[in-house]
């Protein structure tokens, strides 16, 4: 009987083939070892710097919902008023529940505001198409909500933070919105070989 077929046939040298897409072994199977991979795609400037003015965003957000501590006095003012024009009175419980209530929620929706301007910066800072749309609806709502609140004749603080933040979303899209910015949300999203 032969040993014929009961080795497996030496090694080709070092370096030789691995990797290179070379046939291989026995059968003429291709190798691969190490398959072609996209390179990663840089973040651009616009991108880097539209993420930082979202950090800003954020910090804006939580500074307007604290400074509804410090207007509780004028809050607690427009509920009485709101109160004595009324056709029932709130009792003084009633005033300090509503007053309360405007405080927390606002805090709330300051926090919630300053999470999202994170998830935004996140998303955006890796080049998620979508967060991009989601950002300009963000930014949209941002301009409805500034118009209604002049309305409602808010602190002078709060009207100052809410049109800096709506200039400052402006030329955050703005910074989404360049062509070297297009690009990379483009090969972020092209699919990985």
């Amino acid at each position: 009987m032969s040993d014929y077929g009961s080795t497996p046939p030496p090694p080709p040298p070092p370096g030789e083939g691995q990797g290179s897409g070379q046939y291989q072994g026995m059968g003429g199977m291709p190798s691969y070892e190490s398959a072609p991979t996209a390179a990663p795609v840089e973040r651009p400037a616009s991108i880097a710097q539209a993420v930082k003015l979202m950090y800003v965003g954020a910090a804006l957000s939580v500074l307007n919902a604290l400074s509804t501590l410090l207007f509780k006095d004028e809050i607690r003012d427009a509920v009485e008023k709101a109160s004595a024009k009324s056709t029932s009175p709130m009792t003084d419980s009633g005033i300090d529940a509503a007053v309360n209530l405007a405080v927390g929620s606002s805090i709330f929706f300051g926090l919630v505001g300053a999470a999202l301007w994170l998830w935004m910066a996140s998303a955006n800072g890796k080049g998620r198409k979508w967060a991009r749309i989601v950002a300009t609806v963000f930014f949209a709502l941002s301009v409805l909500s500034t118009l209604g609140s002049l309305v409602q004749h808010p602190p002078v603080l709060s009207l100052v933070v809410g049109i800096i933040t709506v200039v400052l979303g402006a030329y955050i899209l703005y910074l989404l919105y360049r062509p070297e910015s297009s690009q990379y949300y483009e090969a972020q999203s092209a699919p990985r070989i």
